[in-house]
């Protein structure tokens, strides 16, 4: 896909960028080499690749899943200012 000067000036403005004159036609060439490099990627079959996670098919150490503390509810509670039927009151800050 080829683009002209016209298309790297529209780029540019939905981007916000402030780009000079001299400049757009090596900013046309490099964007068109990189939508011609999605198009080869594109064109590749992919239909028997199964996803993957990670490249290099790492596995991701995990702890088990387990309680390693007490219950302190009750002890936290205790130094609250205000607790009513286990919870905390707070001040209201929206009228």
């Amino acid at each position: 896909m080829s683009l002209d000067s016209d298309d790297v000036k529209k780029i540019a403005n939905l981007a916000r960028l402030q780009i000079d004159e001299a400049d757009i036609p090596d900013y046309a060439k490099n964007l068109s080499n990189i939508l011609d490099l999605v198009e080869q990627m594109d064109a590749a079959d992919t239909d028997k690749v199964s996803p993957m996670a990670h490249p290099l098919d790492a596995v991701q150490r995990l702890r088990p899943d387990a309680v390693t503390e007490e219950n302190q509810r009750e002890h936290f509670q205790e130094h609250a200012p205000k607790v009513e039927d286990g919870l905390y009151l707070v001040p209201q800050v929206i009228e």
